[in-house]
């Protein structure tokens, strides 16, 4: 719609993507802007990416992920199939998204997201050892999920709270993929973002 009929728009795609039947590409919506796919991602047949979409490297799209306008995929991110993505959200990196999933909000990095309307469903463990990730990296990233979004007690605060506990316990702080997460999921509170998917605080009772 913002399209004006003479524009020079465009599409920047770099090395070695595979871009299977059916997937359509749409350039920027702007000659100020780019659409842009980055190195070694896998986009499985009749996706959709659309108008001023960036994604970074090593992605895997599954059939029929459909991506609105503005949407940002970080590296290392895996959809499975029939998943829609609302315009202006951010995918993070090393995040799985299960099938049929709507995404209206940012999907912080190392999360599951799944559902109708997509929440959070815990860590992307598999993805997280498949990519290198050790023992102890993984382990530390559980324990900064839990005291985010698994409060025990109701002394915990909100969440934004809760983010800094992490950043300053003397352990968690050490990590920086725990800092990434962390950092992460404040930078979808910013202005003009759209907060993250929902997530369930579990009470312990």
């Amino acid at each position: 719609m913002k399209y004006k009929f003479g524009n020079e728009c465009f599409l920047e795609i770099g090395d070695n993507n595979e871009i299977r039947e059916h997937v359509s590409i749409h350039r920027s919506s702007i000659p100020s802007d780019k659409t842009v796919i980055g190195d070694n991602n896998l986009i499985m047949g009749s996706c959709h990416i659309a108008h001023d979409c960036k994604m970074g490297n090593n992605n895997i799209l599954a059939n029929s992920t459909l991506l609105a306008g503005h949407v940002v995929v970080e590296d290392y991110a895996h959809t499975a199939g029939g998943i829609v993505v609302h315009q202006f959200c951010r995918i993070g990196s090393y995040s799985f998204i299960g099938g049929g999933s709507v995404v209206s909000q940012d999907v912080p990095k190392y999360i599951i997201v799944s559902g109708e309307r997509a929440e959070l469903r815990g860590l992307n463990l598999e993805g997280l050892r498949r990519r290198g990730f050790s023992a102890v990296e993984i382990k530390s990233l559980r324990a900064a999920y839990r005291k985010i979004f698994m409060p025990t007690d109701t002394s915990s605060g909100n969440i934004e709270d809760r983010l800094s506990q992490v950043e300053q316990h003397e352990d968690l702080g050490l990590f920086p993929a725990v800092s990434s997460m962390v950092q992460s999921i404040r930078d979808s509170f910013a202005e003009n973002r759209r907060g993250i998917c929902k997530f369930r605080s579990w009470s312990g009772s």
